[in-house]
């Protein structure tokens, strides 16, 4: 196994190789966002964009603004996220928008400002330690499957419930993990893990991509770094008949929409989520 393939969890993997230099991904939208794609599928690891206030998140702009104020930690330090959140266009009910671009940068692009930005070569850095962060809080109710808690992380506040068994062996607070929600919002009952939530959809481009990716593999095995590109240009260059791709991703989207909605209403039906 090729030391890109390793996944970012699997003990001595390796950064991949960068594809491009970080002033071109800076200057080409484009460029940046098939080559952040490019990362995760080298590294296996989940990459979907995410969304904040109904919008989706400008990922490029997010990874120009903190590289431009030195890197995540530099921005952690300087605590200067919500300057950053300010330059965002988000709406004025979106709240805690600096804590969820703290929280998407660095399971998105800090890997990727690694090798992009700092050109880091060799083994992934822990993933598990930067992220640590003190947080206080209390219980504010009690009901028969948990509390309903309230828990400060820097200047915000969040709340949320704490679940814990119908039948506690012990009047101690057994730790689960807590499912907050931003204040004066519905709960959105998702949990990591969740065997039963529907797997995301794939767009047009992602299946292009698997498919022309391992092809180019078998045909030029010394030039994976030029895989990003040859790739991009087969997509802007689909003839009528290759649009096929897109038709993937409009039926995998449609699965998805379909299976989000049935899953939905098992969670209101309680089957979801037993207490």
């Amino acid at each position: 196994m090729s030391p890109e393939k390793l996944s970012p969890a699997a003990d001595g993997g390796l950064y991949p190789v960068p594809l491009a230099s970080h002033d071109d991904v800076v200057k080409d939208p484009t460029l940046f966002f098939n080559t952040l794609q490019s990362f995760h599928f080298e590294l296996a690891s989940k990459f979907m964009v995410p969304v904040i206030g109904g919008k989706e998140l400008n990922l490029h702009l997010l990874y120009l603004q903190v590289t431009t104020r030195g890197g995540y930690h530099k921005v952690v330090e300087e605590k200067k996220w919500r300057e950053i959140s300010a330059v965002f266009d988000f709406s004025p009910t979106t709240t805690s928008a600096s804590y969820a671009l703290r929280k998407h940068y660095f399971s998105l692009l800090r890997g990727y400002e690694q090798v992009y930005f700092f050109r880091t070569q060799g083994a992934i850095l822990n993933h598990t330690g930067p992220l640590s962060f003190q947080a206080v809080g209390t219980i504010d109710a009690k009901f028969d499957c948990g509390y309903l808690v309230s828990v400060k992380l820097g200047d915000e506040t969040l709340n949320g419930v704490l679940y814990h068994p119908a039948t506690p062996t012990h009047n101690a607070l057994v730790p689960y993990a807590p499912v907050l929600h931003k204040p004066g919002r519905r709960t959105r009952r998702r949990r990591s893990g969740d065997p039963g939530r529907p797997k995301p959809n794939r767009s047009g481009y992602n299946f292009l991509f698997a498919e022309k990716h391992s092809a180019l593999k078998s045909l030029y095995p010394n030039r994976e770094r030029e895989f990003t590109k040859m790739i991009g240009e087969s997509w802007n260059k689909l003839s009528p008949e290759d649009r096929v791709y897109q038709n993937y991703g409009l039926k995998d989207k449609e699965r998805y929409q379909k299976e989000l909605k049935e899953y939905k209403e098992r969670l209101k039906m309680g089957q979801a989520l037993p207490c």
